[in-house]
């Protein structure tokens, strides 16, 4: 179902919800509101966190009698940090049949605008794949051990926060420092915001101004390998800025070929890169 916009349903999901005897939903009064505005009307059932096994024997009974269920989370894809899965265990247990409608989605959303992974890793500084570690434990040992491994996470890493937790999140991810993390705030949505930075500026921006602390947040961390490519390519900038300085000073006084190999002593760089660097030096003199 959609995460914000309502124009974001699926034609298929329509048809099927259209199609359904019974509806199984998070919450009632949010699924009611729902189809209202795609003027569906349908039997509600409760199916939460709190009664999920319980209510999936019901579903279940309905199926074997020949109803066609359909059950739908307040947002999003059921069973992905919301609750279904045990749901979807019980039915496939029974044998009896699934099928999952595709639809909105922050993480793919979020993924889509960080641009920070890549089908394969040929292009460039790109990284292939991404980690959905989803929300994150609350306390104790668990977080601490849940944050220590998404820093040594090579991979892009997707998370999901509330707004009353969010700024707890954002002092615990400033320690990854220049590590960039793309926040997705209220995807979607009217006030959708969307920005880029590195996790140290993250306490920062969610304290420059209130509405920065307020809807559903969606954070993509960037994979660490491109903060390990971005770190070698200033090291490799300012090597070939020392190297140009060298070999121009050594020109002026020495045969090419001494310059070059004094600059290969003196800075450990390769020969031929040196030698192609030092003919150009000559060349744009004369």
């Amino acid at each position: 179902t959609p995460i914000g916009n309502l124009a974001d349903i699926t034609l298929r999901s329509l048809y099927l919800l259209g199609l359904a005897d019974t509806i199984a939903c998070e919450d009632t009064r949010h699924t009611g509101q729902l189809l209202h505005a795609y003027g569906l009307h349908k039997p509600l059932m409760a199916l939460h966190e709190h009664n999920e096994l319980e209510t999936a024997h019901s579903v279940i009974a309905k199926l074997r009698a020949g109803e066609r269920v359909a059950y739908v989370s307040d947002a999003g894809t059921p069973a992905v940090s919301d609750p279904g899965s045990r749901l979807v265990a019980a039915v496939a247990a029974a044998g009896l049949r699934i099928v999952p409608l595709p639809g909105a989605s922050s993480v793919t959303a979020a993924l889509s605008v960080a641009g920070c992974i890549a089908a394969d890793t040929s292009r460039g500084s790109q990284v292939a794949g991404f980690v959905f570690s989803g929300f994150l434990p609350t306390k104790g040992q668990e977080r601490a051990a849940a944050l220590k491994q998404l820093a040594s996470e090579p991979k892009a890493v997707v998370i999901l926060e509330a707004p009353h937790r969010i700024d707890v999140l954002f002092k615990d991810l400033s320690a990854l420092g220049a590590r960039q993390v793309t926040v997705g705030r209220e995807l979607t949505k009217q006030f959708e915001s969307i920005a880029t930075m590195a996790a140290s500026e993250l306490p920062a921006w969610l304290a420059a101004k209130a509405d920065n602390a307020r809807g559903e947040f969606t954070l993509v961390i960037h994979p660490q390998a491109i903060l390990d490519m971005a770190s070698s390519s200033a090291a490799d900038a300012a090597i070939t800025t020392t190297a140009t300085a060298l070999l121009t000073r050594l020109l002026q006084e020495l045969p090419l070929k001494t310059a070059v190999q004094i600059a290969i002593d003196v800075s450990g760089l390769p020969k031929n890169a040196l030698y192609e660097q030092a003919l150009g030096i000559k060349n744009s003199g004369e």
